[in-house]
């Protein structure tokens, strides 16, 4: 049976390994988001250069999430206006990479991650969360507010922004520390299927033809 968990960042291996696929979540703490490709791979560069990122981003939490932040007159000189997930399969190329090298506890967006990066997130102790597509207003209404915005050479969503959130959710685990992905079950079934819809197919085609 699944459970719901309100988690505070950052979190522990522990905290990560009593998380299992398909249970539900909400995040407390900062979090780091992007959906820059350039920004992943500058991400990368500076874990193998041994060049600190302008963030603490170890044991912690990285999602695809798209943000806008304007000019304003906090403390981080930012607000923001929305947060919007964005499909995590784009990033495929560099996630076991960044897994690794920060050894992220917290990973998400939508649409999963290949096996590669499950097999990290096994390795680290790591959990992918799937968040609801169109959910910008929703999720934006857990922001509290924007910690940091880095890498200001790129446009706002490409940027490296660090945002306070309460209560950021629902999410579900898609893939849990423990191997176990939502979307190799979903694989599994649909493959288990095809066959008899093929079949299906065929017999409807036959009855259609004169």
């Amino acid at each position: 049976m699944s459970k719901t968990h309100l988690l505070r960042l950052p979190l522990s291996a522990d905290d990560v390994a009593a998380i299992h696929a398909g249970d539900l979540v909400y995040l407390d703490g900062d979090i780091v988001v992007t959906i820059g490709l350039p920004t992943h791979q500058r991400m990368i560069d500076c874990a193998e250069q041994g060049v600190p990122l302008p963030v603490d981003l170890q044991e912690g939490a990285f999602l695809h999430l798209s943000s806008y932040n304007r000019e304003s007159d906090t403390p981080s000189g930012y607000e923001a206006l929305y947060m919007n997930p964005t499909t995590s399969t784009r990033y495929t190329a560099y996630m076991p990479k960044l897994i690794r090298a920060y050894r992220l506890r917290v990973i998400g967006g939508k649409g999963g991650l290949d096996l590669e990066s499950a097999k990290a997130m096994q390795e680290v102790g790591c959990i992918y969360l799937s968040f609801l597509g169109g959910g910008a207003t929703l999720l934006a209404q857990s922001i509290k507010e924007v910690v940091s915005v880095h890498w200001e050479d790129y446009i706002s969503q490409f940027r490296l922004v660090t945002l306070r959130v309460e209560g950021l959710g629902p999410a579900t685990v898609g893939i849990d520390a423990h191997g176990q992905s939502l979307y190799d079950d979903i694989k599994a079934t649909a493959l288990e299927r095809l066959p008899a819809i093929l079949e299906e197919l065929d017999r409807t085609r036959l009855q259609k033809t004169p």
